[in-house]
């Protein structure tokens, strides 16, 4: 009969302490982790994620309102310098073409056109008109929130912005704001002579 060590051969148990030894001189990077380890590694996982994403969060609803805000500024500079342009040129009507073909007339009445190096840019009252997507170059076209003079609707969202109008006012928004309804800005144009154009502050409690 083997002898018995304490209820174990004692093959068995030189055989479990060699088995121990060897674990132990493993490296650490080849032992792998243990349950109490992963659940610790789990646990300070969570934590990361439950501080980081309302950071991340915020960063994003920044880059709307930095997004808004730069698309603002296009706005309000393009309708000043249009109607600068108009009055430096005094009514007097163009008397070559513009790269699109038409002749401004430079007018400051209730119609009038201003050429741009893109194109015929019309006015009310000498600022840029609110037009839509089909109709002629208006304020979205003098803005130049993209490459392309007169853009469309795809276009103009492809660089991350969105625009509606009705009757004399359009609205500029940012593609994915959580309420779009509430992040955004307006532009007015001008309703009769010597009535400047206007361009409301940023709406941004939907960002």
């Amino acid at each position: 009969m083997p002898f018995r060590y304490f209820g174990y051969s004692l093959e068995n148990r030189v055989n479990y302490r060699m088995n121990d030894w060897r674990d132990r001189s493993l490296p650490r990077s080849e032992r792998g982790f243990t349950l109490i380890e992963l659940i610790v590694v789990v646990i300070i996982l969570g934590i990361l994620a439950a501080v980081a994403l309302p950071r991340f969060t915020n960063l994003q609803r920044d880059a709307r309102i930095a997004k808004l805000q730069a698309a603002r500024g296009s706005v309000m500079a393009a309708s000043t310098l249009v109607h600068a342009t108009t009055l430096a040129r005094g009514g007097i009507a163009d008397t070559t073409a513009c790269s699109d073909g038409g002749t401004a007339s430079n007018a400051a009445g209730a119609t009038g056109t201003v050429c741009t190096e893109n194109g015929l840019v019309y006015m009310v009252y000498g600022y840029p008109a609110v037009t839509d997507f089909s109709g002629n170059a208006g304020i979205l076209s003098a803005a130049g929130l993209t490459g392309v003079f007169k853009p469309t609707q795809t276009e103009l969202q492809a660089e991350g912005y969105t625009y509606s109008i009705s009757g004399t006012v359009a609205t500029f928004g940012v593609l994915g704001a959580p309420t779009p309804g509430n992040c955004n800005f307006t532009y007015t144009q001008s309703t009769a002579a010597n009535a400047a154009a206007t361009v409301s502050g940023l709406t941004i409690t939907g960002c």
